[in-house]
């Protein structure tokens, strides 16, 4: 006799039994205009994984001069690169939950949420945990692990199971950084775009995105899982006939950050005669700010400024075929005794 059978008759019906898998980026403004940047980056600047420094410090500074005048200028950035279906990374992030709710069928419940922004990940787990689904994986979308990035997104989890009286069985997807399904997608993908290109690149730069120095010395792998990263993925491509370099972008402040920086790379190299060079960014899953601003625009300025005459940003894995194999294969892997 079921446990069931002994329900008042009044009870209500409680779905449950089944597996969700939740796919998490690190977030959007909900649009590309001030107000809505000035509510993203207050609550993405004041995590204190992303920024260390003490609130007591840090506050005034991000509620003045930083909350002041920043939004404006990143909504500026937005604009170029917004589309009808939103933020570039919103819209690439549910295109790669429905790809995968299609190739895992309807043994499992796939959805999407951001780490800042909406739709949250404390939303997102309370509408599959109202769907019946009493095991989920929560998959954040960072090859390589960084505190403030997968680190964050576990928390965030963490504190919604916290409210929970009935708590899901919860696991999380590892880093990928060096897994042979990553790189063989990232070289296989990257090597159909540089071969379609109506240039020959002399030389590709691999440009993940930039930490604080400090993070590194506090015992963060980001770093070290990067440099990984790069190395298997040259040796995957088998290309003697380009040069590979490895940079971080998007420094912010005054800190010391992780070396050499992507714009002074950019920047280098045409000074010193390479005129044609591709870009592309494995640390990111999906392409968004950073790929289709920072690098396609402005790094593809520095560049030509520098003396360059070919420039391109190659396509993230996204939801193209090779990017939807891997992911498929790392969420099979990790659902293992569930599905």
């Amino acid at each position: 006799m079921s446990g069931e059978d002994h329900l008042p008759r009044d009870h209500p019906p409680v779905p449950h039994g089944r597996v969700g898998v939740l796919l998490v980026n690190l977030g959007t403004p909900d649009a590309a205009e001030p107000g809505a940047v000035r509510r993203y980056l207050a609550e993405f600047l004041s995590d204190r994984r992303v920024v260390e420094i003490p609130p007591l410090i840090w506050q005034p500074i991000l509620r003045g001069a930083v909350l002041t005048t920043r939004p404006r200028k990143s909504a500026e950035a937005y604009r170029q690169i917004w589309t009808e279906a939103g933020s570039p990374l919103a819209a690439i992030t549910r295109a790669q939950a429905q790809g995968l709710q299609e190739r895992l069928g309807q043994a499992v419940l796939v959805d999407w949420a951001m780490r800042y922004g909406s739709p949250s990940i404390p939303a997102r787990l309370e509408a599959l945990a109202a769907a019946g689904c009493t095991r989920i994986l929560l998959a954040p979308l960072y090859p390589q692990y960084c505190s403030a990035t997968t680190g964050t997104a576990v928390d965030k989890a963490g504190d919604w199971l916290r409210t929970k009286r009935w708590q899901p069985a919860l696991r999380s997807l590892p880093p990928y950084y060096d897994d042979p399904l990553h790189i063989d997608a990232l070289a296989a993908d990257l090597g159909a775009q540089i071969g379609a290109l109506d240039f020959a690149p002399e030389a590709v730069v691999l440009s993940f995105h930039g930490m604080p120095r400090r993070t590194l010395e506090l015992g963060d792998p980001y770093h070290c899982q990067c440099r990984k990263t790069a190395r298997l993925l040259e040796a995957a491509m088998k290309r003697p006939d380009l040069r590979f370099v490895t940079s971080f972008q998007s420094r912010f402040g005054r800190a010391k950050w992780l070396e050499p920086a992507t714009d002074r790379v950019l920047a280098e190299e045409g000074a010193k005669g390479t005129r044609r060079i591709a870009v592309a960014a494995p640390g990111f899953a999906a392409d968004c700010l950073e790929t289709r601003e920072e690098l396609s625009i402005r790094g593809r300025a520095q560049f030509l400024a520098a003396g360059g005459t070919d420039f391109a940003v190659l396509d993230c894995l996204n939801d193209s075929g090779p990017g939807m194999a891997m992911l498929e294969a790392l969420v099979r892997r990790e659902l293992a005794g569930w599905i």
